[in-house]
């Protein structure tokens, strides 16, 4: 592959699909930020980086290659958004339900998996996680990141709900009628705000999941 493909690009920089020495491999550049947030574009790439360490090995989750100052190399997994191969396979939400396990384990939160571009499934039908930018690191996995952890969760099974609702367990369906304090302040307080700021004001639609469904957060 000698031609770069961008893949994603906004205030932050951009995502592009590139080839080294014949290997696909996936690009964030902080470079293509906008001048006044690429400060922030960089703390949120050395953010993803430690995230990316702390979960190497990890089948579903992509190898990080190279970092520098501007740029966040990883390893390309081959496979489409949840939101464009809309499995229904009760199997792929037991997988990611796995997946998300052994991240916590490893003291990570998503804190993005809203998002069904975050959730790819991969051509031989397995899970994998993406873009963890808002992702966070703990040691202690305390009181705080239990909570963050339950709603990687809670979103992981409203996308179940919307794909596969039969497969679904009365535990499952309990929680996803009992959203945590936070999620609740979330949704009647901020995600107003956030949903006009990028939608209407930076034009974003990068299908942020449940609300592009008419479910609640």
């Amino acid at each position: 592959m000698s031609e770069s493909k961008i893949l994603k690009k906004d205030l932050f920089g951009e995502i592009r699909l590139s080839g080294i020495a014949g290997q696909r491999v996936v690009v964030r550049d902080a470079r293509a930020a906008a001048s006044g947030l690429r400060w922030f574009a960089r703390m949120l790439m050395r953010r993803e980086a430690t995230v990316l360490r702390r979960l190497a090995g990890i089948d579903g989750v992509a190898e990080i290659l190279a970092v520098d100052t501007d740029a966040l190399t990883r390893s390309f997994i081959d496979g489409q958004p949840l939101h464009r191969r809309r499995p229904t396979d009760p199997l792929f939400f037991k997988a990611a339900a796995q997946l998300r396990r052994r991240m916590h384990r490893a003291g990570v939160v998503h804190n993005d998996l809203a998002k069904e571009p975050n959730i790819l499934v991969r051509t031989d039908g397995s899970p994998a996680f993406i873009d963890f930018q808002l992702a966070w690191c703990s040691a202690g996995r305390g009181r705080l990141f239990r909570l963050a952890a339950r709603e990687d969760l809670r979103h992981l099974l409203k996308h179940k709900r919307y794909y596969c609702p039969e497969s679904l367990t009365r535990r499952e369906i309990g929680i996803l009628d009992n959203p945590s304090l936070p999620a609740r302040l979330w949704r009647a307080a901020f995600k107003p705000v956030y949903l006009f700021v990028t939608r209407r004001l930076l034009g974003w639609a990068d299908r942020e999941g449940a609300g592009d469904r008419g479910e609640h957060a």
